[in-house]
């Protein structure tokens, strides 16, 4: 071991040669004594400090990383420093960061193919979505056939309400990288966007690698493996039959998926199942149990409610998620089954909302619900469909309605604040669930939300929702039109231009005026 007074740079250098190989290995402990090492003799070694960074990486330990890679560039501003310190930062969310590092390196290689993606992935998550279209544009000047670049303009397209470009790039990317999977599952959105459903679906069935990680990459999250046979729309008798199977009476499970407003809009297809099998058993979130025995189950012998952990695959013969029962069915846009009402309210519960309505001065005053944010904070798509209480509020100014709040949050910034609450009746903490929040509904004449659970709760009631409809929002709302084809009462009020929503909120209140003309003077207050 030499003495610390004989440690020369070719030693150093040795140390490191020695510990990026313990690190290509997979010897991360190795590499970490190696590298502790360096530092001790050399400590503003700037290969040393960022390879203590990567270690860190490897590790996960993504604080630790930044750190480290941080000093590394203080001592030298190295391009591909600052490449991993933006996917890093990409990793903490700290997305503003990500974005002035993923600059910076620019500036030093403005020909990073990698730094355009990470600036244009940290842009997209911020909701910057023309600057993220100029950074994936740049990458592909610079490299055209950049498969995952290509996915994420087609993502970018769709938000932009580009869909034949969105369509393209997508098609694109899965020529360029046919075992990506990414392309595959935003093509699904695409389409659906455009009506065209029977082109849609089956790649729909790809929407479980329908998600991003932090850094812009593919990271598809684990599609139910249930040891059953997926039903696709054949004779389920007649399938088992041809196994040799008993053919008395096939049996569906149901898997739920994705969101709450997800399945208050498709569980009008359980119904319809039990058409063609002699019991249907759905996978029920606890939030809606209570809501689907008393409109479903009741309504629907043979149809039942299941719990994931207790379900008992030997009491199933097929499996179905939730949000393929439209594939199974072909359905098109003249074939969607939107026979309303589909969800009802308790009618003890909605006698007792009634009854405290009726308590409230004027109770005359036509009674309108409102729910103005969405249920994912800090997801971008939630920032984008949402309004904050500020934006909100000039609406709930307007006199002769007694407006009642569906907004139900864990989320302070989404609460009402001082302005609304003067014209406001907030009764959200005592709704325990969606049978709660259906009951005080049914004594509504009109809800008016944004893009979340509660609109497709009420629609499915039959009620009128107007729908706050983000620009290029999601594909089941379509494109170019105020009307829904899956909720005959929903009217739909869509930004002109994306993140607009004063615009909206201004012909929003021209047509209260139209649809409820006061009586008299008095305002609900």
């Amino acid at each position: 071991m030499p003495t610390p007074s004989s440690i020369s740079s070719a030693d150093i250098q040795t140390w490191y040669i020695e510990a990026d190989a313990a690190r290509g290995a997979g010897d991360i402990a190795t590499a970490q004594a190696l590298v502790e090492r360096i530092l001790a003799h050399d400590p503003g070694r700037a290969g040393a400090r960022y390879l203590r960074g990567l270690l860190a990486l490897d590790l996960n330990q993504l604080k630790v990383a930044q750190i480290w890679i941080e000093r590394a560039i203080e001592v030298l501003a190295h391009p591909d420093f600052y490449t991993t310190l933006c996917l890093v930062q990409l990793k903490l969310n700290a997305l503003t960061s990500a974005t002035q590092t993923a600059r910076q390196g620019l500036a030093l290689q403005p020909d990073s193919t990698t730094l355009h993606y990470y600036e244009g992935a940290a842009l997209f998550a911020q909701g910057l979505i023309d600057e993220a279209a100029l950074s994936y544009g740049k990458l592909l000047e610079l490299e055209p056939d950049h498969a995952q670049a290509h996915a994420n303009m087609g993502v970018v397209a769709r938000v932009l309400g580009e869909l034949d470009e969105a369509e393209w790039h997508l098609r694109r990317a899965m020529v360029l990288a046919p075992d990506d999977r990414s392309a595959h599952a935003h093509l699904g959105p695409v389409l659906l966007a455009a009506g065209r459903y029977e082109e849609a679906w089956p790649w729909f069935e790809e929407r479980w690698a329908n998600f991003i990680s932090p850094e812009g990459r593919p990271a598809p999250r684990a599609r139910p493996q249930i040891p059953l046979p997926q039903w696709k729309g054949e004779d389920p008798d007649a399938a088992r039959h041809a196994q040799r199977e008993s053919a008395t009476g096939s049996r569906l499970l149901v898997i739920s998926e994705q969101g709450h407003g997800d399945s208050l809009q498709f569980v009008r297809y359980l119904p319809l199942a039990l058409e063609r099998f002699s019991r249907v058993g759905y996978v029920c979130r606890p939030a809606l149990r209570r809501l689907y025995e008393q409109s479903l189950c009741m309504r629907w012998p043979g149809l039942v409610l299941v719990d994931a952990e207790t379900a008992d695959l030997d009491d199933w013969d097929w499996h179905c998620p939730l949000m393929s029962l439209p594939m199974a069915f072909g359905t098109r846009l003249d074939t969607i089954p939107a026979a309303m009402p589909y969800l009802y309210a308790d009618p003890k519960g909605a006698a007792s909302w009634r009854a405290k309505l009726a308590a409230l001065p004027n109770p005359e005053l036509p009674r309108v619900g409102v729910i103005w944010a969405g249920g994912h904070s800090g997801m971008m798509e939630d920032k984008m469909r949402s309004l904050t209480p500020e934006q909100i509020a000039p609406l709930l100014a307007l006199p002769h309605i007694r407006w009642v709040s569906l907004q139900k949050t864990e989320d302070a910034t989404k609460r009402p604040n001082g302005a609304m609450r003067a014209n406001l009746t907030d009764w959200m903490g005592e709704v325990m669930d969606f049978a709660d929040t259906a009951a005080l509904i049914e004594n509504l004449d009109l809800v008016i939300s944004v893009d979340t659970s509660v609109a497709h709760l009420a629609a499915a009631m039959g009620k009128p929702v107007w729908l706050l409809n983000r620009f290029a929002g999601c594909w089941r709302w379509l494109r170019d039109r105020d009307d829904s084809p899956w909720y005959p009462t929903v009217r739909l009020f869509t930004q002109r231009k994306r993140g607009d929503w004063d615009e909206v909120l201004t012909r929003v209140a021209a047509a209260l005026q139209e649809r409820f003309v006061p009586q008299d003077g008095r305002a609900a207050r």
